[in-house]
């Protein structure tokens, strides 16, 4: 009898104090929303050109898309793209997700990441911290198809405020597709500062 009285206290108290904060903490939740895939201009939808052509398994150098570069832990095109609906993915267990939801295939391999980016520590978003969020996606960062970044060329040192008048000329570098103007300082001149600092030095001896 006691053994009873007391689930039935213990019943009343989950369904009074504990499951009322369950379904606040589910309202809570910030709305989830996402960047759109950076698609190439006029590649997609991928149906407007597959929809007439049988699917091939085979894996083989693609003849159509030709800049494309397998460099992805060895997966081929269909292992994320799906072969019957050419405008979706399909995740390990076949399920099909649109390419807005690319995360949820990246997080099949890369769960720690896609843990870290849930929460905002890997990647970018934008939106409030206690509210709506937008993320970006893993393909607004990373090539889908060969998702390693390439070497960044250093640049140079900042300048100290001192050197920035003894600016000779600027020299044009193209990193990234973008130019950029290094200066170039007069080491002439620096050395003619020095000289006479420590000519200075010396008369004060």
């Amino acid at each position: 009898m006691k053994e009873k009285l007391f689930a039935t206290v213990i019943l009343a108290v989950i369904m009074f104090y504990v499951l009322p904060g369950l379904a606040a903490a589910e309202t809570d939740i910030p709305k989830l929303t996402t960047t759109k895939p950076p698609f190439t201009e006029g590649i997609f939808p991928c149906s407007s050109c597959h929809a007439s052509m049988p699917p091939n398994k085979e894996k083989r150098v693609l003849a159509f898309h030709p800049d494309i570069q397998l460099k992805h832990g060895g997966n081929w095109c269909l292992d994320c793209h799906d072969s019957a609906n050419r405008d979706m993915l399909h995740l390990a267990n076949g399920d099909l997700i649109p390419f807005d939801k690319v995360y949820q295939m990246c997080g099949q391999c890369h769960g720690n990441i896609y843990r870290d980016w849930k929460t905002g520590i890997h990647g970018k978003r934008t939106g409030y911290w206690n509210g709506d969020k937008t993320y970006y996606l893993c393909v607004n960062c990373h090539n889908p198809h060969s998702p390693k970044f390439k070497p960044i060329k250093p640049l140079p040192v900042p300048a100290k405020p001192l050197e920035i008048m003894k600016v000779k000329s600027t020299v044009p570098v193209v990193i990234e597709e973008k130019k950029l103007y290094i200066p170039e300082y007069d080491k002439a001149n620096d050395k003619a500062n020095e000289k006479a600092n420590e000519k200075d030095k010396s008369s004060h001896k």
